[in-house]
């Protein structure tokens, strides 16, 4: 008898909980403090990637599946982690081809202490954007979309679907320039000095990764790893060899001198330390990859800042390796001819060349898989009229096909017209744009914060009465003028007083009153919080924009003019799209406030009323009819002022 009746109860709660499909959804976005992330909502199962889990999402359309299917063909969403996402994806696409073919020649140039300075330039230009991405990430939530998500959420959906195109421009370029890389290393290893052996190898590594797109992310993630490992790989066979390789012609060893006459720059054929910078640059645009992949991950908001700083300081070692080895062992002759001349130096040929290739083929394939996701979000975001068949994915995973081809037809165009140092140049600009947008978009999201902090604080300070008490000035004025507290909410709960939410004072679960959660948070006290700067992130805006005229202006001119037509368009096109969290914050009222600030003037905060006579000829007193009431500061003054008039009128007696 008993054992039916708690049965019984148990069926009774499972059908509450299957009337009510947003009951766990609901109740996670409210245990979750205001911060929604959409990768708690997708907690899978201790079953791998089987709705075994209670919370699973996907357990009343999929159930338990065995373990070959849910391995072998992917039939439901597969989400990642730090290490197994952000890390490995970041990690194989800022260690690239420019490393192992131009690392010598940039040495020649720029010699050992320009060179070293040059790495730590560049990754600190690419730090202080992982930064303000990071900054982002805690302040808003993060959903799919990458690099567009961040923009497009902080600065509107017309900035982001400008700077989300110039950067799938810039991905695409990058590509290029990469699997390029692959083609000629290729073509040499078959004795061939034709360019179009080169291209044409390019071309089919192009077509195989996009194949293996196709195939699926996890099929992407799982060839990651392998690729991550024979170019971790070759870089322990490089330094190796540098030790056990006998010195001949080119190579000197470490005890060769090489390295006093390789210290300083002797920069040849028009090159300069910019141009070099312009060269090297291009290594490190992946470093965002793991951003792009915000909609694959368990947990964005952790999974992305610890994954990308731990990639950015494995490949800065890296990088900082490849540089000094070279400097202290070949001589400058071969730096600046022998492209290959760390094949040359290694302990295993093969190894380093397959270090070589991979590298190549991981940066594009990094490319390849995150671009297209970022053009999909635009579609989907229906900000560019026009493009919505980019937006329709295949699979569970919505895997972005026709994204996918049109990213392949740019590469390959790039493919055919120039070479590396040519096309590293271009790709620099875009890149540039990108992450100086990043950078203004954490500066602005942290003034907004402080924009509606302290107007949060016009409306405390005041004697708390009983709620149930009409005329109280706590919650319910809230309860009457919902507009007092409206600058607080996410756009998905807008307080109303026919909300029973809020008139019963308390939440489903009976903990406490419901509060809405705010569009701009605080910092977190994570290990990294305190390097996210606004004032360091300004100033890498300013920075990342004089680099991109110092590096070839014709080339930033060219990028910033398309940049404003596209801004432009969108702007005819489509009106009528979403501002972003930071539209509050105006850069150049800023400015003008605090110049006015700076030479001791005090600007006017508040709207001010001011009521002049309609008759100089008669006196007219001037009052306000109603005084400044802190429930009412932030409306309009409607109905406040009025306009006396007085007649003289003669009568006779």
């Amino acid at each position: 008898m008993d054992q039916s009746n708690n049965s019984r109860r148990d069926l009774e709660i499972d059908s509450f909980r299957n009337d009510e499909p947003g009951y766990d959804r609901a109740r996670m976005r409210r245990q979750s403090g205001g911060f929604v992330d959409l990768g708690n909502e997708s907690q899978y199962g201790t079953g791998g990637h089987q709705a075994s889990g209670a919370n699973e999402i996907f357990a009343d359309i999929q159930g338990d599946v065995p373990w070959w299917k849910s391995n072998f063909f992917i039939s439901q969403p597969v989400l990642f982690g730090t290490w197994d996402g952000v890390f490995t994806s970041c990690l194989i696409n800022i260690f690239g081809v420019i490393v192992f073919l131009r690392s010598g020649w940039i040495v020649g140039q720029a010699g050992l202490v320009n060179g070293v300075f040059i790495v730590i330039f560049t990754v600190f230009v690419a730090l202080i954007s992982v930064l303000s991405a990071v900054g982002i990430c805690e302040r808003c939530r993060i959903e799919s979309g990458g690099v567009y998500f961040l923009l497009g959420h902080t600065l509107g959906s017309r900035m982001g679907g400008t700077l989300g195109m110039v950067y799938c421009f810039g991905q695409a370029v990058g590509c290029a320039l990469n699997v390029f890389g692959f083609g000629e290393s290729m073509a040499n290893l078959i004795g061939s000095d034709n360019t179009w052996a080169a291209r044409g190898f390019a071309i089919a590594a192009v077509l195989l990764l996009g194949v293996i797109n196709v195939a699926g992310v996890k099929w992407v993630i799982k060839l990651q790893f392998v690729l991550l490992l024979i170019i971790l790989l070759a870089a322990l066979d490089f330094f190796v060899g540098s030790l056990t390789t006998v010195p001949t012609i080119e190579f000197k060893g470490w005890l060769g001198g090489t390295i006093a006459n390789n210290t300083w720059s002797n920069y040849q054929d028009g090159y300069t330390w910019f141009k070099c910078f312009g060269v090297f640059f291009p290594t490190i645009t992946g470093i965002l990859a793991g951003i792009n992949m915000s909609g694959d991950l368990k947990n964005p908001s952790v999974n992305i800042p610890n994954g990308s700083l731990a990639a950015i300081s494995t490949g800065t070692f890296l990088y900082l390796m490849f540089i000094i080895i070279l400097a202290a062992t070949v001589t400058r002759e071969a730096l600046l001819k022998n492209f290959s001349i760390t094949a040359d130096i290694s302990a295993l040929t093969v190894l380093l060349l397959a270090g070589l290739y991979v590298s190549s083929m991981s940066s594009c394939l990094g490319a390849m898989y995150g671009t297209p996701r970022v053009l999909q979000s635009i579609a989907n975001e229906k900000v560019i009229p026009g493009l919505d068949i980019l937006g329709h994915g295949r699979g569970p995973n919505k895997v972005p096909v026709y994204s996918m081809v049109v990213v392949a037809i740019v590469t390959v165009t790039f493919i055919i017209i120039g070479d590396i140092n040519k096309l590293a140049p271009i790709v620099t600009m875009p890149f540039l744009i990108t992450y100086a947008s990043i950078d203004y978009s954490y500066f602005a999201l942290a003034q907004t914060f402080d924009l509606q902090h302290k107007r949060e604080m016009r409306f405390q300070g005041h004697a708390q009465r009983d709620p149930q008490v009409y005329g109280a000035t706590g919650s319910d004025l809230d309860l009457l003028f919902p507009e007092r507290i409206r600058h607080k909410n996410v756009g998905d709960f807008t307080p109303s007083p026919s909300d029973p939410a809020i008139m019963n004072g308390r939440m489903a679960n009976g903990d406490g009153v419901r509060r809405p959660s705010v569009s701009v948070h605080s910092k977190n006290k994570n290990w990294y919080s305190h390097l996210c700067n606004r004032w360091l992130s300004l100033a890498g805006v300013a920075v990342k924009l004089l680099l991109m005229f110092l590096v070839h202006w014709v080339y930033a001119l060219g990028c910033l003019s398309i940049l404003w037509l596209l801004w432009l368009y969108i702007g005819a096109a489509n009106p009528a799209v979403k501002p972003g969290r930071a539209s509050e914050f105006r850069f150049f009222h800023w400015l003008k406030i605090s110049f006015l600030q700076a030479i001791g003037k005090r600007p006017l905060e508040y709207e001010q009323l001011v009521v002049t006579p309609v008759h100089a000829d008669i006196s007219v007193e001037q009052e306000r009819l109603n005084d400044d009431n802190e429930d009412f500061a932030s409306r309009r003054r409607y109905h406040q002022s009025t306009a006396l008039q007085s007649h003289l009128v003669n009568v006779d007696t």
